[in-house]
């Protein structure tokens, strides 16, 4: 991914607000945001229908999401505290990214972004406009 990946700070803090709530289980959001040339800014997040949050795994059906080009990629949570994605991660990847916020779930320094090759992601924090 070549372009600049942009989360605004009312994400970041709806993921770890979500990660917490959902403590010990796993949480998963999906990412709505825009793509432009130079770069995707993600603005909000979204519940995903009927999602399952369980021990060790969290999961959605896409068949049940609304028709959306806006959706750019998937936030969940590792309770374990490990911030790596897991081989059942990669291989369901939702979107262009995934966005994994590990326990504690206190910080940006809890949050990590991988593309679909588990490859890590730079990314920049901005004020919400």
């Amino acid at each position: 991914m070549n372009k600049i990946l942009i989360i605004n700070q009312s994400v970041i803090d709806s993921i770890l607000s979500y990660a917490k709530m959902a403590y010990p289980k796993e949480s998963i959001l999906m990412l709505q945001g825009k793509t432009t040339k130079k770069n995707i800014e993600i603005n909000e997040v979204i519940i995903p229908p009927f999602a399952t949050h369980g021990q060790g795994f969290s999961s959605f059906s896409p068949f049940m999401l609304p028709i959306s080009f806006s959706i750019v990629g998937v936030a969940h949570s590792h309770p374990s505290g490990v911030l790596e994605p897991s081989t059942y991660d990669l291989n369901h990847v939702y979107g262009k990214f995934m966005v994994i916020v590990a326990y504690p779930f206190e910080t940006e320094d809890n949050i990590a972004v991988f593309n679909k090759d588990g490859k890590s992601i730079q990314y920049e924090i901005a004020e919400d406009s």
